[in-house]
């Protein structure tokens, strides 16, 4: 009986050992919880930690080129005068990413009261004639606008269509770069490439100051049009008038009147 006892004492001992430890657990919460939000509304309400418009590098912008810096800085526009905590950093760098020159692009707070966003810009290879106007287009197929005072010496891809699909648009980009990769150093001359016919590539080159259309096929463009060079005086000799040739067939080469 004296054992049972002993044990019912130490078990309520026990008891309130843990009842204890659980209430001063549940009190530093509530005391952590109450900071926490007394530390939320100072940095809300407080005016160091606000966006002012007074200050030119209150949203500082990296890496930016041919991205239009009006369509950056309107993003932000709803966010002067307010707390840099409150600002959506990824809804943010999501409205960034729709604008079409920007590739990535990064949101950041710097305490107590800037924003500094950095962007890499898409990398164009060529340009592209359409209805709706001249555009440039990247690696992936991005078409892009081109900047206002910006010069560039791209070749011109040809083939892609108006309804063409963003896919369609990769697909052509990714042949024009495999053109270009085998040409190297021959793509100086060359200022089209038509890619409606993958298996049929042509390309518009200067010859003796004269441009030339050639029809190059599915492969070995560099061998066949380092033949067409070696041969092009010979050949302007026979045909003087003729503007087109046929270089499908390797090491040959045939007058398209």
């Amino acid at each position: 009986m004296a054992r049972e006892t002993k044990k019912a004492q130490s078990a309520s001992r026990i008891n309130w050992r843990l009842l204890w430890g659980v209430a001063l657990l549940g009190a530093a919460g509530v005391s952590t919880a109450m900071a926490a939000y007394k530390v939320r509304r100072f940095v809300i309400n407080d005016p160091q930690f606000f966006l002012s418009r007074d200050r030119r590098d209150a949203i500082t912008v990296q890496g930016l080129r041919y991205a239009s810096r009006w369509r950056v800085q309107r993003i932000f526009a709803g966010d002067y005068d307010h707390s840099i905590y409150l600002v959506p950093l990824e809804e943010r760098q999501r409205r960034l990413l729709a604008i079409d020159w920007i590739d990535s692009a990064t949101v950041s707070r710097v305490w107590p009261d800037r924003i500094v966003v950095r962007v890499r810009e898409r990398q164009p290879v060529a340009f592209v004639n359409l209805r709706r106007g001249v555009r440039l287009i990247d690696s992936h197929g991005v078409l892009l606008e081109p900047p206002a005072q910006a010069q560039f010496t791209f070749p011109v891809l040809r083939g892609i269509g108006e309804n063409d699909t963003e896919a369609q648009y990769r697909d052509h980009v990714a042949l024009f770069l495999r053109v270009q990769e085998d040409l190297g150093y021959l793509m100086k001359d060359v200022s089209e490439v038509d890619t409606s016919d993958p298996e049929n590539i042509r390309i518009i080159a200067q010859a003796e100051r004269r441009a030339i259309t050639l029809l190059l096929g599915d492969g070995n463009y560099a061998r066949r049009y380092q033949h067409f060079v070696k041969n092009y005086p010979e050949i302007v000799k026979r045909s003087p008038q003729a503007r087109i040739f046929d270089l499908r067939l390797d090491d040959r080469i045939t007058v398209k009147e």
